[in-house]
């Protein structure tokens, strides 16, 4: 590398700061890597720097630190409850003594409006740019105001400038039953659920009676994953980790006979009523395995019925759905689009220009397949609230799932695609279980184009979510921090990692949470920067601790405690079942799927005997694993008492478990058709009767009410 790129990468790496891009990360080991120079200005592109070549960068330099200080305020600020409001104000030297207007409209609809001088204004540093000298000063706001979004304005010599003002709570809002760390709940799949009411898959009213089953032995939550609206035809995605939206439930998880037009659409009954129907019912109900496409198929039959008698009768439940409607106002247009997708059968992407930009008229679909999304969203909307209303009643109400990403072919991309990187692909890097890094295959948030638009998008997630949930869970925390982004075309190993601003998703994650009464959790799983956790206990959003992570690594071959800071559980949905962990059958699929070489087959599973062994000595020290040669069923029971017992906010407890299963739900860089479709072993009304089932639960609500704290 001659003298002259070693200056020009050089400055590639200062324009990659400029843009909150890293030049380099510490990996799983804690070695540096360098982020390759394609990648790097791969990024860079995407961002919107002008550099086509290496060449291009110190022109591309200047121009970043002219756009940066020629914005007198930030798009977003952000300031606690009590606290003043201090924003830093780039003004231009020239500006001094010039008198700046200055106008705040408060959420709730009142203006501030008042003047000041700007050397009236605690002063800064001084920078020169470009050739244009700027003063950094700090602009007070006079009053402290209530949580929430606010928007000031300020106007100077004719140019104008806005920032969102978010004031936020210092912490996220705590359920009574988690601070005193007495709650508990379930976890299980909604897709795996059996009853005899069900066709093919779970539905939200075995959600529902699953609640109430676990609020009469006093757990308080059932958790489960991402409930998101899915492409189950064409495309074809049923993975609740890539929805076709993030602003749309699944309309798959309905339970059609709860429907009221059901009860009155004679076609609707005719059809489920035929023997050709209630033979593919029986064949759907008995399977061992979820068929998406069979199901859907199969409900959407009934639906397509259910509102085309809802649309041509009169009745006042036009009334609640026009209410649905105004209040959800994304639904008319998802609707549109998913009937766009419908007719022309193809990702947005390949469709026609105008469509591809966003503009749909009434031609370009069919108007009965748009008032079917309608109706089935309203639907959803309906039964999710009554389950997530029988929740918050006896409990902490549902735990929820908000996923990372999106599909690339959802609607979100393609409505909000301003929102988005489309140019990358959000991922990880290698770590010692994916050794060649893992792309997702999602667009990343554009993390300036977000500001801009005021986090609009990312407010509207999570208020779909908090509608109905007691509990969210973001996953992929760190993804608020940085994200690692794979340009198209890379090998997940040459991806970049780009920071966010994190204060500012945190600010609105405590507003949003206060507003819905909602707890919030952070999946902070894997190789994660302690600065992450740190933020994480200051807003009280809480950690996951996962036994079977803490067992990888014991500090002096003992297993920690879960805090109260913490969610506790024994497994995640991408982990073995407790049984299939012990006997080390994890292990023999990552050998099977290349992600072990033959060299470290011994190893892991030397470090499974360890692990294992680990665990028998806590418990036993504990006195909760009396067996000199414990079962597999032991080992379950008493390390279901050590999380019970521990001060953890809330355990989980995976359905799965309590029967001793062995199939995972989810095996990460596993063929995609093996995962999300196993269903649970027994029924719910052959479970509930179960005794170690039962016994299990009972045995941990005794631990979380208090009768055994053994560890203080």
């Amino acid at each position: 590398m001659t003298s002259g790129t070693e200056k020009l990468v050089g400055k590639l790496h200062k324009l990659a700061r400029l843009y909150r891009v890293q030049a380099s990360y510490r990996d799983v080991g804690g070695r540096r890597r360098k982020t390759p120079i394609e990648s790097l200005m791969a990024a860079l592109r995407a961002l919107g720097a002008p550099i086509a070549r290496l060449e291009d960068v110190p022109h591309a330099f200047r121009e970043r630190e002219r756009q940066r200080w020629a914005s007198a305020i930030e798009p977003v600020s952000v300031t606690y409850e009590g606290r003043e409001a201090v924003l830093p104000i780039r003004l231009p030297a020239k500006y001094e003594g010039a008198s700046i207007a200055c106008h705040l409209r408060l959420e709730g609809g009142e203006t501030q409006t008042w003047n000041l001088k700007t050397s009236t204004l605690l002063r800064g540093k001084a920078v020169q740019v470009d050739g244009v000298r700027y003063n950094v000063r700090s602009l007070t706001l006079p009053t402290r105001y209530p949580c929430g979004y606010h928007h000031l304005q300020i106007e100077l010599k004719g140019k104008t400038a806005r920032s969102m003002v978010v004031v936020a709570p210092h912490k996220a809002y705590e359920h009574s039953a988690m601070r005193s760390s007495r709650a508990w709940g379930l976890f299980v799949p909604l897709y795996a659920l059996r009853s005899h009411s069900s066709w093919g898959a779970g539905d939200f009213s075995d959600l529902t009676s699953l609640l109430e089953w676990a609020h009469k032995l006093g757990g308080s939550t059932i958790s489960t994953l991402p409930l998101l609206a899915s492409f189950l035809d064409e495309p074809f995605d049923p993975s609740p980790y890539a929805p076709a939206s993030r602003l749309a439930w699944n309309e798959f998880y309905l339970n059609v006979s709860q429907i009221q037009e059901f009860k009155n659409c004679p076609s609707a009954r005719s059809l489920f009523e035929s023997a050709e129907f209630r033979n593919e019912m029986r064949s759907l109900s008995r399977s061992k395995w979820v068929d998406y496409r069979r199901t859907m198929t199969a409900k959407r039959k009934i639906l397509q019925k259910l509102a085309a008698c809802f649309y041509g009768t009169a009745s006042d439940r036009h009334k609640d759905f026009e209410r649905f409607l105004r209040s959800h106002p994304a639904i008319r247009d998802y609707a549109r689009f998913r009937a766009v997708c419908e007719r022309l059968r193809a990702p947005w992407t390949e469709w026609p220009e105008r469509l591809r930009d966003g503009h749909l008229r009434a031609p370009d679909y069919d108007p009965e397949c748009e008032r079917y999304h309608q109706y089935v969203q309203w639907q959803a909307h309906e039964q999710l609230k009554r389950a997530s209303g029988s929740a918050r009643k006896e409990g902490s109400g549902l735990c929820m799932d908000l996923p990372l990403g999106i599909h690339p072919a959802g609607y979100d991309v393609w409505r909000e695609r301003g929102a988005f990187v489309r140019e990358m692909s959000g991922g990880a890097p290698p770590d010692a279980v994916f050794t060649r890094g893992q792309n997702w295959n999602f667009p990343p948030l554009h993390p300036e184009a977000i500001r801009e638009q005021g986090y609009s998008y990312f407010i509207a997630c999570l208020r779909h979510q908090l509608e109905h949930a007691g509990l969210l869970r973001i996953d992929h925390i760190m993804g608020l921090h940085r994200l690692y982004w794979i340009p198209k075309g890379c090998e997940a190993r040459d991806g970049v990692f780009v920071r966010y601003r994190a204060d500012e998703f945190y600010a609105i994650l405590l507003v949003e949470s206060h507003r819905y009464k909602a707890s919030i959790a952070g999946e902070n799983l894997g190789t994660v920067p302690a600065y992450v956790d740190a933020a994480m206990a200051r807003h009280n959003i809480k950690q996951l601790y996962v036994l079977q992570y803490e067992l990888a690594c014991p500090k002096k071959g003992w297993v920690k405690v879960p805090t109260r800071d913490h969610i506790a559980s024994l497994n995640t949905h991408d982990m073995p079942p407790f049984a299939a962990y012990l006997r080390g059958l994890d292990i023999e699929d990552r050998i099977r799927m290349g992600l072990v070489s033959n060299d470290a087959v011994q190893a892991e599973r030397k470090a499974r005997h360890a692990s294992i062994a680990w665990l028998e000595k806590t418990l036993k020290q504990a006195g909760w694993l009396a067996k000199k040669h414990p079962r597999a069923e032991d080992y379950l029971r008493a390390s279901l008492q050590f999380l019970s017992a521990s001060p953890a906010a809330l355990v989980l407890v995976n359905l799965e478990d309590l029967w001793m299963e062995l199939k995972p739900q989810n095996v990460p860089a596993s063929p995609p058709e093996a995962n999300w479709r196993s269903r649970l072993r027994y029924k719910q009304d052959e479970l509930t009767r179960l005794p170690r089932v039962g016994n299990a639960l009972e045995q941990v609500n005794r631990e979380r009410q208090g009768v055994k704290q053994k560890h203080g």
